[in-house]
């Protein structure tokens, strides 16, 4: 696990802007967030070091690309071994569609997001790559009616810094 960072008031302003449109350029990001181009340069060059922006992507809506059915399953597998949960995960992130995975605690052991071209390729997905699988114990499928997009991580009020670093 990573330490956690010293992140600044200047340091949430760049994430909270690059999370919205990571294709600013750095010109307009600086004045936006009130630096100078170099020092928001060498501000996000720290932050990709320090593992804070871990990559930069595109958000596609996968009902344009012909994938419009999107579910959450839930997924209980057995025996729940690091070596049955890292088998398990690589598989299901080899999928084509999966659009992410979480490990969890709680009633099931998997949350899996998936984006299907509709009904019948769902219950292909679910019988023939999911529920065909030894280990796995029972699982459950819902569909998603509503997608509101992840926003910006911003810290709660409380937590938020209200100065700037000082330069070591």
């Amino acid at each position: 696990m990573r330490e956690q960072a010293e992140l600044d008031s200047v340091d949430w302003h760049i994430l909270e802007e690059l999370q919205n449109d990571a294709t600013l350029p750095n010109r307009a990001l600086a004045e936006i967030v009130g630096l100078a181009p170099s020092s928001c340069l060498q501000r996000v060059r720290r932050l990709r070091d320090l593992g804070v922006i871990t990559g930069c992507h595109a958000v596609v809506d996968p009902a344009t690309t012909g994938l419009p059915l999107e579910a959450v399953i839930s997924v209980n597998v057995r025996p729940h071994t690091r070596a049955v949960v890292a088998g398990f995960r690589a598989f299901v992130m080899a999928q084509p569609e999966t659009r992410s995975i979480f490990h969890v605690s709680g009633q099931a052991d998997f949350l899996i997001h998936i984006a299907v071209a509709g009904s019948t390729h769902l219950q292909a997905f679910l019988m023939d790559k999911i529920a065909s699988r030894t280990e796995v114990r029972n699982l459950t499928s819902s569909v998603v009616l509503e997608r509101v997009e992840t926003r910006a991580l911003t810290p709660p009020a409380t937590l938020r810094p209200t100065h700037r670093r000082r330069k070591a």
